[in-house]
């Protein structure tokens, strides 16, 4: 068996799976990576040309990183190179060990649905029962969709904080779905897919075959919408897209991190079309969902987990449902480098790991020029230049503002960062503090990057 070419296949699945991955972006850059080597914890694979070797380590590197880690239960580097030899590029590495060589055996052993995020590996508990049971509803499992569901249910808004199930429960609706009505056209998309794929349209001039694609929708599962807010262009497509589905008896389902009467910038209009339908919340889940999640988890690895190790890792890690499949992941690599069974002070280890690699990352002063950047839609260097534009100049301003608020550094320190004297900080600190006081809408973003700093 070709170890690394099958244990790269559960890595794209992986990929494919990821609610960030559109799928035009999974067809273009990711599915045509070849499966090279894997040696000393890294992974070698191909692009079929330069072009694209440089695009999707940009682009998806991370999310490559992410899913390799996903699969494996550890961290893995990554080299891209560009596709040699067919025949050279699907053979086994040599540098393959006994212990990777286990791994990918054990991956390929199981059968997909086996990973699937479905309703029946949907873990249910007093968090989610009532989201869980719509999601059921409208995906017409137990029949009540054929009758209520295009109605009382639509459209269905879910919310709640990353990592609590949002995206699995989209998931499993869709495959319900397709799997007992495979003439339903679904489109599952998130918020930041769906913005993306208008900007591409308008940009190729091809509108019309994004209004095909998405207003022919039997199913709509849009995950994160909260991204579209402050997105006018985005905000009018999906106003009309929401319409048209909605008034044909179309199935819309929607998710955010927030509720959305929370969700700033987003308009009005939009807010009360989500009011005809449902509304329901995931919280974080209790003890016993925690210690359900965890065993589920062991159970598709082959992992033989002790109940103590099972409820030290349901004690300690209570916020994300990730980081709990995470923590077994870990575990499940750790005994198979090591030969070791699971114990308490391997859990402890492991745990650890899971909430320090959690903490918010540094709020470092190019992190904030970045947010800032990004937010005004200028470039992190040119705030730092001596650039007077109007749009740069209020960048600029806003950037000390927040450094000075997030960082609490003094004038003379931020001064230093601009190679400009304290009291020009101190002028536009104080600018920015009056306007945000009669400008709302400078006021909402230069709170909401400051939110996003603090992962708040």
């Amino acid at each position: 068996m070709d170890s690394f070419y099958e244990l790269f296949e559960s890595v794209k699945r992986a990929c494919q799976a990821d609610p960030h991955v559109s799928e035009v972006g999974y067809n273009k850059w990711i599915k045509s990576l070849e499966a090279v080597k894997f040696e000393n914890g890294v992974a070698v694979l191909a692009a079929v040309n330069d072009f694209m070797r440089r695009t999707t380590a940009e682009a998806y590197g991370e999310t490559l990183k992410r899913a390799f880690e996903q699969v494996l239960g550890f961290p893995v580097e990554i080299e891209f190179t560009v596709s040699g030899n067919q025949e050279d590029a699907n053979k086994p590495a040599d540098g393959f060990s006994d212990i990777e060589q286990r791994m990918a055996d054990l991956l390929s052993s199981h059968s997909r649905s086996d990973y699937e995020l479905t309703f029946e590996n949907f873990i249910k508990g007093k968090s989610n029962e009532l989201a869980y049971a719509y999601c059921i509803a409208v995906s017409g499992k137990n029949n009540i969709a054929k009758t209520t569901g295009r109605t009382v249910f639509n459209p269905l808004f879910i919310y709640g904080d990353s990592g609590l199930g949002k995206t699995h429960l989209l998931k499993a609706i869709e495959h319900e779905v397709k799997k007992n009505h495979p003439e339903l056209n679904v489109i599952y998309t998130t918020g930041e897919s769906f913005t993306n794929e208008l900007v591409k349209s308008v940009a190729d001039k091809d509108t019309y075959s994004f209004h095909e694609k998405y207003r022919g929708a039997d199913y709509l599962l849009l995950d994160d919408i909260q991204f579209i807010a402050g997105k006018e262009m985005t905000q009018e497509e999906f106003f009309h897209t929401f319409n048209e589905l909605y008034n044909a008896g179309k199935q819309i389902v929607i998710t955010s991190d927030i509720s959305p009467n929370r969700i700033k910038k987003l308009e009005e209009r939009i807010k009360t079309r989500f009011a005809l339908g449902v509304q329901a919340d995931v919280q974080p889940p209790d003890f016993e969902t925690r210690m359900a999640i965890v065993q589920r988890k062991a159970e598709l690895l082959d992992l033989n987990l002790p109940d103590p190790v099972a409820r030290i890792i349901s004690e300690k890690i209570k916020n994300n449902i990730r980081q709990l499949e995470g923590a077994v992941n870990k575990i499940k690599g750790l005994t198979m480098f090591s030969n070791e069974s699971p114990s308490i002070s391997m859990a402890q280890r492991v745990i650890k790991e899971t909430l320090i690699d959690a903490q918010p990352a540094e709020i470092t002063v190019e992190r904030i020029l970045n947010d800032v950047a990004a937010a005004f839609g200028v470039q992190a260097e040119e705030i730092r230049s001596a650039t007077r534009s109007s749009q740069i100049s209020l960048a600029r301003k806003v950037a000390i503002y927040i450094i000075r608020e997030v960082k609490g550094m003094s004038f003379t320190s931020i001064g230093d960062e601009f190679k400009r004297n304290h009291s020009t900080m101190t002028i536009s600190y104080g600018d920015i503090k009056e306007q945000m006081k009669k400008n709302n809408d400078l006021r909402e973003t230069v709170e909401d990057i400051i939110n996003n700093l603090k992962g708040a």
